[in-house]
């Protein structure tokens, strides 16, 4: 008898959730199994596992290789999910559910409304499923070359009454953060956008739709919820519906990064790393990473080439630390002056502002802030940054064991909210 296996197939999986969501939700191991094209049909062929995944890019490739696929998946075009029962493949799509659960949970309503997808492939098929049997007025499609029918980006940008917007490209996947495929802020008619990437917590197109007002969402709810679907098709059982919500948010509170904002000598530093301990995250100071890839500390760089370069070499930094996940970050007191750093800060970020009154914080050793007068004016021009970007609000006006005990439970409480 064949030994159980169980994974996900695809090109690159090197920055997949996938594995940690199956394994708390069920008690087998669960792979990541990367394979180049030339590689699918012979693993297909060997049939030696249980059931797998399948992701970017074989969703639709996969078809012909299977013996029988669900009608829901047939019809969609596209399939995630193979179950491998006496030899014979069958093919599913519980993409459909983890969508359907996630444009619920956060009211994103289909039904009568322009829906706009952008990107062509698999997932884009199941948003188009499922938009039409919600009931959607017109479902338009954009790529970048209008091939079969699709709106150019160009073209997708004039249509001024589009009410929904799904992005199922990479764009804006890790590593390339930065990236939007399109502004929200283009479309006046607009009610939601979701994005189906997960990695970052919050893409830059899905932060843009917040700023707006809009309702919006990232995809890591949609990932455990098809997750869910899927374990329920391997071990042929159904599982509780609210193991999707614990599953969600302990993986979000895990890969979150618990960033701190504050004054020069508000406590950042000492405060991070014992808070650091408490969350079991890996303390991450901007200022020693700054010392570790220029080999000059900040307050040198400051004093030989000025404030305006600093900056700049500060936002390199950032933008790389904020890509990862896991992580208590400690910023400089001036981060905040550069909106970029906050923008990729709260991608994976929940950020703290640690508050402490002008009279107490500290001036011994820092460049910008060497007099008391100095340390005022940037405690005026800074402030009210603090208090813009900030998710929580902590004073730190005890000791340092109780501020990293209130950055430990605020953090908590962020994601319970």
């Amino acid at each position: 008898m064949q030994p159980q296996r169980y994974g996900l197939i695809g090109e690159r999986l090197g920055h997949s959730f996938s594995k940690q969501i199956h394994e708390q939700l069920a008690d087998y191991t669960y792979d990541l199994i990367e394979l180049p094209p030339d590689q699918l049909a012979p693993f297909f062929t060997a049939r030696a596992f249980s059931a797998v995944n399948v992701t970017i890019p074989y969703k639709e490739a996969v078809i012909p290789l299977l013996d029988e696929v669900d009608p829901k998946a047939l019809s969609i075009g596209a399939v995630n999910t193979v179950v491998n029962r006496g030899g014979r493949l069958t093919g599913y799509n519980t993409d459909y559910d983890g969508l359907d659960y996630l444009l619920h949970r956060h009211g994103i309503l289909l039904g009568g409304r322009v829906v706009m997808i952008l990107g062509t492939g698999g997932t884009s098929k199941t948003c188009a499923a499922l938009a039409r049997d919600k009931g959607a007025r017109e479902i338009l499609f954009v790529s970048r070359s209008g091939k079969g029918g699709a709106l150019t980006y160009h073209e997708a940008a004039l249509r001024r009454d589009v009410q929904v917007l799904l992005n199922t490209t990479p764009c804006g996947m890790f590593p390339n953060n930065d990236g939007m495929p399109l502004d929200p802020a283009l479309f006046p008619m607009l009610e939601s956008a979701a994005d189906v990437v997960y990695n970052p917590l919050q893409t830059a197109f899905v932060l843009r739709a917040q700023d707006l007002g809009l309702r919006s969402t990232g995809g890591l709810e949609m990932l455990v919820a098809q997750a869910k679907a899927a374990c329920e098709l391997f071990l042929g059982r159904v599982l509780p519906e609210e193991e999707v919500d614990r599953v969600f948010r302990r993986l979000r509170a895990e890969r979150a990064n618990c960033v701190l904002i504050a004054m020069p000598g508000a406590g950042k530093t000492t405060v991070g790393s014992r808070a650091a301990k408490l969350l079991g995250k890996r303390f991450v100071d901007c200022d020693d990473e700054i010392l570790r890839i220029e080999g000059r500390s900040s307050g040198e760089i400051i004093q030989q080439e000025g404030e305006a370069a600093f900056r700049r070499i500060e936002s390199r930094v950032i933008a790389e630390i904020s890509k990862q996940g896991g992580q208590l970050i400690a910023t400089g007191g001036g981060a905040v002056t550069r909106p970029e750093n906050m923008q990729r800060l709260r991608q994976n970020g929940v950020i703290l502002f640690i508050d402490r009154e002008l009279s107490l914080l500290a001036t011994a050793g820092r460049p910008l802030s060497s007099s008391f007068e100095a340390l005022r004016q940037r405690y005026i021009e800074r402030y009210p940054l603090y208090n813009r970007y900030c998710d929580l609000k902590l004073d730190n006006d005890e000791t340092i064991e109780t501020a990293a005990k209130r950055v430990q439970e605020a953090f908590y409480a962020y994601f319970d909210s």
